[in-house]
């Protein structure tokens, strides 16, 4: 990644209060998809944002979305991962990507990244007040899913993935 563009992705990391999105735009330059994983038990925090984004969805006229194992799985690895490397980013997207297109028959992906907030309503509301973050949640998708851990700070990391099949 060149300076420029990595420099700039920090400064909207910054800007955003620590959440981002991502689509299947971002620059595909790496190779292997990932190995899907079991998709752990959902946590209430996680049952709550996926209720809250589709109400959130039906009030604007949309489709509700449905859960899927396979993007849960996906995103825990990305969440997982986050955690590891102490830092929110959409590292390794592409890889993501290719395994819920072999995997989950998406033609679509995108997702949003969280850091940092308390409560289901705090990270969707702050998705919700960022046009890129609202887009994905009110975008063109079949089927989502999010994992949501803490790291050992106790720190929530948030990973929602969104596909069309």
């Amino acid at each position: 990644m060149k300076a420029s563009k990595l420099l700039a992705s920090i400064a909207i990391i910054a800007f955003l209060g620590l959440t981002s999105c991502s689509t299947d735009s971002v620059a595909e330059d790496a190779v292997d998809a990932i190995e899907v994983p079991v998709a752990p038990q959902a946590k209430q925090i996680e049952i709550e944002i996926m209720e809250l984004i589709n109400t959130h969805r039906i009030s604007q006229g949309l489709s509700p979305l449905n859960d899927h194992n396979t993007v849960k799985a996906v995103a825990f690895t990305h969440t997982d991962y986050m955690i590891e490397e102490n830092n929110v980013s959409h590292d390794n997207f592409f890889q993501r990507k290719q395994s819920l297109q072999l995997n989950a028959n998406a033609n679509i992906v995108s997702e949003n990244v969280a850091y940092g907030f308390n409560s289901a309503d705090s990270v969707v509301n702050a998705w919700l007040n960022s046009p890129s973050h609202r887009e994905n949640i009110e975008g063109n998708f079949t089927d989502f899913d999010i994992s949501a851990e803490k790291n050992n700070q106790g720190k929530w990391y948030f990973t929602n993935i969104f596909i069309k099949r």
